[in-house]
């Protein structure tokens, strides 16, 4: 046990958990993608920057998608030059078929990330195709990634529920996820995409995976706090064994398909739990909150995350 300093928790470890959690930051991605107003191509780098600067070692730079289908992110071409080459930083990008690969691919992008659903509603809303056409459509799509040696990640949505459908079956999220297994995906996220899923739910979809043959070592987790449950449900992963998990600056970000879908799992709130717990994130959390306090001032709205405005409230 140790004693916190000023906007530091106090650290009380708890048996069985990770010794450390990669933080997958989608900020510049899933929080801007579902901006109105479009974010100019500067600010998105220099928030790019800042996050690697706090410590984040992955961070989801931006989407190759047609400008016509997520227009804030339409400056995939300008803005990935200008970052992709800070040192020791990950940099995946969102792809949605062969040809934004071949974009992504012409700049240098070496890790890859496609977007799957686990049920049929929502791949015709996100996708316009049914879940094995989308699955068609990324089998090629991974097989190129990975023979010009990329990493590529498999996003799975609608993991827990949906909007249309209700409570997802864990055979449909199995299927979904061991078919991109099986196309070569190096790890997978499982969405709970409008933040229905509660702790138990968590395990046993996990359990059922396991039995299902995909490893909890390639999994991660992105919760949406619609609830309120997105801590509990991460912790819940944790215990399992998860080690990757989803957050976004200062809580951006929700779904443009999805409109019960509200903001992503504030990365502030993640790594004051994680650190709480005594788990290595790598992450200074004063430069995380100073920089999603800087990009908040750029959207002209208070950040929802309860730990940046903790913290913010402190220092006042």
């Amino acid at each position: 046990m140790s004693t916190p300093g000023l906007g530091l928790p106090m650290v009380v470890p708890a048996p069985d958990l990770p010794a450390r959690v990669r933080i997958h930051e989608v900020g510049p991605r899933d929080g801007l993608q579902n901006e109105k107003a479009t974010v100019p191509t500067g600010v998105k780098a220099e928030f790019i920057r800042r996050l690697a600067d706090a410590g984040l070692r992955t961070v989801e730079a931006t989407s190759f998608v047609h400008p016509k289908w997520v227009p804030q992110l339409a400056d995939a071409e300008a803005l990935f030059p200008q970052v992709k080459d800070l040192k020791g930083v990950h940099l995946p990008v969102l792809v949605p078929n062969m040809r934004g690969l071949e974009r992504a691919l012409a700049l240098g992008a070496d890790r890859i990330a496609v977007f799957a659903s686990a049920t049929e509603s929502f791949a015709k809303a996100n996708l316009n195709r049914t879940v094995e056409e989308s699955l068609a459509v990324f089998e090629p799509v991974v097989a190129r990634a990975k023979d010009e040696g990329a990493h590529v990640r498999g996003y799975v949505s609608m993991c827990f529920g949906d909007p249309w459908e209700g409570a997802v079956p864990l055979h449909q999220v199995a299927h979904v996820c061991g078919a991109l297994l099986d196309m070569g995906c190096d790890e997978l996220s499982l969405g709970d995409t409008i933040g229905v899923a509660t702790p138990g739910h968590v395990l046993e979809l996990l359990a059922a995976l396991n039995e299902q043959h995909v490893p909890t070592s390639v999994l991660g987790v992105h919760f949406h706090d619609t609830y309120g449950q997105a801590l509990a449900n991460t912790l819940a992963a944790l215990e399992h064994g998860v080690t990757t998990v989803d957050a976004s600056a200062g809580g951006l970000g929700g779904c443009p398909y999805a409109k019960s879908a509200t903001g992503n799992l504030a990365t502030e709130d993640l790594v004051w739990m994680l650190h709480g717990l005594g788990i290595d994130t790598g992450v200074d959390l004063g430069r995380l909150v100073a920089t999603s306090e800087w990009m908040a001032d750029r959207l002209g709205r208070p950040s929802p995350s309860r730990t940046l405005r903790a913290l913010s409230h402190k220092e006042q």
